[in-house]
């Protein structure tokens, strides 16, 4: 099979149909044409659901669904985009099917600006098999550190310094530096960062020396609580405040918790009850929404609420990426809520209320194109 993108990569994202633009109103003549930028490991994800438990030593297990979709940044970068953000990704893709695949899935299917990603010759595509079940996942992986490109800003990940854009996302690697951070920060971007499991287990501080970069803070709980040394993840949130200007941490079901150490400003938003049938990605697409209230410069609690109702939408389909909510799905959930009777009283008038704020959001009639969903078999192909 020849490659397509072995020497040039495309000039651009595909055209993809217009949708709606969360940052219209801070849009300035002079600003960034991209609004986030990212870089990182694009997996094909495998997605089993419908297990009853954890596959046992020497059976075979039987899942009830199946769905395949790119994975890794890509869940991060397929959420940016579905919300309307202008979103560019560098990565490295395998000139095997499965980096085919994933590629056009990115570029042609979600619109993503993928001038800054390479294909690279004889590398095969990362993997990941995930299993979920029990409202968790498990996941198996393989895959290979793709070669540096020749042109690497810090001789091993990012291809050079990000062009301008309004803020990057990055994953942290405790006791790793992202020499990228720094340039991107200098340029005005604003960092948004979470961080990966301390394998380590030193959990020291002093690893993440690169939220000297960073706007934001992302960890879960328990990361939270081990990075600080505490036993409460609202106390985490606070100290973490001493080192980054916004500290926010998910607390799984329970919601999540902000503090903006700049104002001394704190909010906490309850988790939305949802069946969720893959988990897999709920981290990214939380991410994702509350980078996009943040430059839409909502009020925090309406960020942590978005970010959380992005997710909530997003376990209740198949895969990473391709289980993101668009707008319409947004739009969608917010009619069915805005149509209970009991505006004034249960979950569905605390639902309300707590998420107003998408009235000003939402126009009165948003039907944009069916967004694209993981499908069981790469290269499948339903009859004309």
């Amino acid at each position: 099979m020849s490659s397509r993108r072995d020497v040039h990569p495309p000039a651009g994202p595909a055209e993809v149909p217009p949708a709606l633009d969360p940052l219209a109103e801070v849009r300035a003549e002079g600003d960034p044409h991209t609004d986030v930028y990212l870089t990182g490991t694009v997996f094909l994800d495998i997605v089993f659901t419908g297990l009853d438990s954890a596959p046992v030593r020497g059976t075979e297990s039987w899942a009830r669904g199946m769905g395949s979709s790119p994975g890794g940044v890509a869940n991060m970068a397929t959420a940016l985009a579905r919300l309307g953000l202008r979103t560019s990704l560098a990565a490295a893709f395998g000139d095997d099917k499965y980096g085919e695949y994933c590629w056009e899935a990115l570029e042609q299917g979600e619109g993503i600006d993928l001038t800054l990603s390479r294909t690279v010759p004889g590398w095969h595509s990362p993997v990941t098999v995930s299993m979920a079940y029990e409202g968790e996942r498990t996941m198996v992986s393989h895959g290979h550190e793709a070669p540096p490109p020749d042109f690497a800003f810090d001789g091993k990940h990012a291809p050079g310094c990000p062009p301008p854009s309004r803020a990057c996302v990055a994953s942290l690697v405790p006791g790793r530096r992202e020499g990228w951070l720094g340039c991107a920060a200098g340029r005005g971007s604003r960092i948004f960062a979470d961080v990966g499991w301390d394998d380590s287990g030193r959990w020291d501080p002093a690893d993440l020396a690169d939220l000297e970069h960073c706007e934001a803070f992302l960890p879960n709980a328990e990361e939270a609580m081990r990075y600080t040394r505490t036993d409460c993840p609202r106390a985490a949130a606070r100290k973490l405040a001493d080192l980054v200007p916004l500290a926010v941490v998910t607390l799984g079901s329970k919601g999540a918790y902000a503090v903006d150490g700049r104002t001394g400003e704190s909010a906490e938003v309850p988790a939305i009850a949802v069946e969720a049938l893959d988990p897999t990605g709920a981290g990214d697409v939380f991410v994702a929404g509350f980078v996009t209230g943040t430059l839409a410069d909502w009020p925090l609690a309406d960020r942590l609420a978005f970010a959380g109702l992005s997710a909530a939408l997003s376990v209740q389909e198949f895969g990473g990426s391709l289980s993101a909510p668009g707008w319409a799905e947004i739009a969608a959930w917010w009619r069915q809520v805005r149509a209970y009777e009991s505006a004034d009283g249960g979950a569905a008038g605390a639902l309300r209320r707590q998420y107003a704020f998408l009235d000003e959001v939402l126009p009165a009639a948003y039907r944009p194109a069916p967004l694209a969903r993981a499908v069981p078999t790469i290269g499948f192909r339903r009859p004309a």
